[in-house]
């Protein structure tokens, strides 16, 4: 049983970083929306630092949390398809990378749902989803910037983003069918013998 979490654990500096994210999210949307493009990439450009800081600090200062677990990748999710369906409206491209975002992401979802049933999990993000992460911030944010950038660039560096994506879906496709083939990877009672020595 989980238990539930202090006002010390809620309120610690990576989960205040979290919960700005979230903030972050309408005040991107309704600045785009309205041509606000400097506005809007600042709000996308200060969500990018938190996302950056909190598990930084987190990780540092040994703040790290079972509600910021879960935060987390809410944030990260819900901030992505928030930017993409933004930029999408006006590059057009950023739909099939919405689609590829939407198939990584169910894969992750079904995926850890199912390790989770042989009491397994992915200890942390991989390499290759952290600079999928950093690739998505640096394109949205130049598009975001830079709305009239010229359509050959913007689609070479959105096919560069929808690239990185799909990278990243197949590493982690490997990753968890090397989880589900070796019993002891990723096992809760593996990452306990570990954490103990």
């Amino acid at each position: 049983m989980t238990k539930k979490p202090t006002w010390q654990e809620l309120l610690n500096i990576p989960n205040i970083l979290t919960y700005f994210r979230f903030l972050f999210i309408p005040v991107f949307i309704w600045q785009y929306l309205h041509e606000n493009y400097w506005l809007a990439g600042l709000a996308l450009g200060l969500s990018a630092l938190t996302d950056l800081l909190d598990g930084k600090i987190a990780r540092k200062f040994d703040m790290i949390t079972e509600i910021g677990i879960l935060l987390d990748p809410v944030a990260d999710k819900l901030t992505e398809a928030a930017v993409l369906l933004c930029l999408a409206l006006r590059f057009p491209l950023l739909w099939a990378v919405l689609a590829i975002c939407l198939c990584k992401e169910g894969f992750m979802a079904v995926a850890g749902a199912v390790m989770l049933r042989r009491k397994k999990k992915l200890g942390g993000a991989m390499w290759f989803g952290k600079v999928c992460t950093t690739v998505f911030y640096l394109v949205t944010l130049v598009l975001t910037f830079w709305p009239s950038v010229p359509g050959m660039l913007a689609n070479s560096l959105i096919a560069i983003c929808g690239g990185m994506m799909l990278f990243t879906l197949a590493g982690y496709v490997v990753v968890y069918i090397h989880m589900a083939k070796n019993p002891r990877t990723g096992s809760f009672d593996s990452v306990k013998s570990v954490k103990e020595q």
